[in-house]
């Protein structure tokens, strides 16, 4: 039987193997050791910079101007709600350098040493929806690079979402990732330093070309498409917090890595709000630029980059790959390595995990789900962000209010400790995540078409809308007023 220790996350990673349950752990569940904490500020600005500038953040302000939103709006909106979504970001992130356990252990806290598989795989399967998401756009990019070289190859024929050959180039870019799974997060590290400089300046220069084909005013000056009911600015507001949604609550996979509390919090305010902001503005201009140059908005970048029809835009299409895989690989497959590892840690190691990833984004359709902006912004974003949001919320409450920051790590690790509540779940928590979810529910139906939207009160629709906040507040609310008081546990350090 363990003996409850509060020392730092250094000395109980180098006693806990051994000594653990073998039902809860494995070497990539444990705590951090002082060689494995290396990563200072620039890798979490480096990071980020690689996970923004990608094909969905430039999609996500190509789908607001489509859905009636000014450029100015539209990139407001994109500022305000990473602003937001930094702040659940750095609190959780802090128990990453205290502690150095990675999401899925943190969950057990909470939820008990079992019931933390519920929020390990849901936002597991997020991950693997946005793994497939990004393997899509990969796809296009590699088809319009494959056509820019002469192959001619087809798009969809009428009435299809994807053609056999896109298909065939989103299984190639499925395979690459395969790579960096086996190798694991130090290759992760090294390809985002790497890449996010290189993606930087292939944005800047796909932004000069565009100014000089079309004038500045021209493209900032172009009226907002008028859309039935005007723009659903709250709404939108919700989707765009959901987009990261899913980084705060595993983002202590990445800062168990860390230095020290500043280089994480540090590395993330440089390299999250306003690189998401800069990058938007990218797709406003590329939307912008498509509508005047070709007659048609394109929503994704490789349909401008395809129609372009040069050299320089077979090398953008190229960094448009790079870019795909720099996302997927920190933001799609790390969480769902470590989630399904949470699920049997004696049998799913951190390469399995990613693996059993990979196999289920091959099952999700992301051609269908992105076939117009508004499934993106509002169905996709708003909807698991709604699910994301109840989560932050009992994690947040519970490390911060009830346990005011301080864990028993040894009993993260093993049966029958402080976190064992009634057979490894904690009914609190479970609630509480029911009671923020649920009622989102009937308007997330009506948004995604399952019921018919006439028919449906409106207060389901607005509640809808508002669904990260109000799951966060509502499922954070309740689970303080029924988590037991109790004295937090000894912590010697100062």
């Amino acid at each position: 039987m363990m003996t409850h220790r509060t020392g730092s996350a250094t000395d109980l990673a180098q006693q806990m193997p051994g000594n653990t349950s073998e039902t809860l752990t494995n070497q990539d569940l444990l705590p951090t050791t002082p060689a494995q904490r290396h990563w200072n500020w620039k890798d979490f600005a480096a990071l980020w910079v690689g996970m923004v500038v990608c094909v969905p953040t430039y999609t996500m302000a190509s789908s607001m101007l489509d859905q009636g939103f000014s450029w100015q709006m539209a990139v407001w909106l994109v500022f305000l709600a990473n602003c937001i979504v930094l702040v659940p970001m750095v609190l959780i992130g802090r128990v990453g350098p205290r502690y150095g356990v990675p999401f899925p252990v943190l969950a057990r806290a909470s939820f008990g040493v079992k019931g933390a598989n519920l929020p390990a795989v849901l936002r597991g399967l997020v991950a693997c929806g946005w793994f497939s998401i990004n393997c899509y756009f990969g796809a296009l990019a590699l088809h319009g690079f494959l056509n820019v070289l002469g192959l001619g190859l087809a798009g969809p024929a009428q009435g299809q979402t994807i053609s056999s050959s896109q298909f065939f180039c989103f299984l190639a870019f499925w395979a690459v990732h395969i790579w960096f799974i086996w190798k694991g997060l130090e290759s992760i590290r090294k390809l985002e330093v790497i890449a996010a400089p290189l993606m930087i300046a292939a944005s800047i220069l796909l932004v000069l070309v565009l100014l000089q084909r079309v004038p500045s005013g021209q493209l900032l000056n172009l009226p907002a498409k008028v859309v039935e009911g005007g723009p659903r600015t709250w709404a939108a507001l919700t989707g765009l917090v959901g987009f990261w949604a899913t980084l705060a609550l595993n983002i202590p996979d990445f800062t168990r890595f860390a230095k020290s509390q500043r280089d994480q919090f540090l590395g993330q305010a440089i390299g999250l709000p306003l690189p998401m902001a800069l990058f938007s503005m990218v797709g406003v201009i590329g939307f912008s630029a498509s509508a005047i140059l070709y007659g048609k908005a394109q929503l994704f970048p490789d349909g401008l980059l395809s129609q372009m029809g040069s050299l320089a835009s077979g090398l953008g299409l190229l960094v448009i790959l790079l870019a795909n895989l720099t996302t997927n690989v920190a933001a799609n497959l790390v969480a769902p390595s470590y989630d399904f590892s949470q699920c049997a840690p004696a049998r799913i190691s951190f390469r399995t995990g990613g693996l059993i990833a990979a196999g289920i984004g091959l099952l999700f359709m992301p051609w269908k789900l992105l076939a117009t902006s508004g499934s993106y912004l509002f169905t996709w974003l708003g909807g698991y962000g709604t699910l994301l949001g109840a989560i932050a919320g009992i994690l947040l409450v519970d490390y911060y209010l009830v346990r005011h920051g301080r864990l028993v790590v040894d009993d993260l690790y093993r049966r029958g400790g402080e976190y064992e509540y009634r057979n490894g779940w904690n009914p609190q928590a479970l609630i509480a995540f029911l009671l923020g979810v649920l009622p989102c529910l009937p308007g997330y139906l009506a948004v995604s078409g399952v019921v018919d939207m006439a028919g449906m009160p409106a207060f389901w629709l607005t509640l809808f809308d508002s669904g990260w906040f109000f799951s966060l507040a509502v499922a954070g609310g309740y689970y303080y007023l029924s988590a037991k008081k109790k004295r937090p546990p000894s912590d010697p350090r100062p």
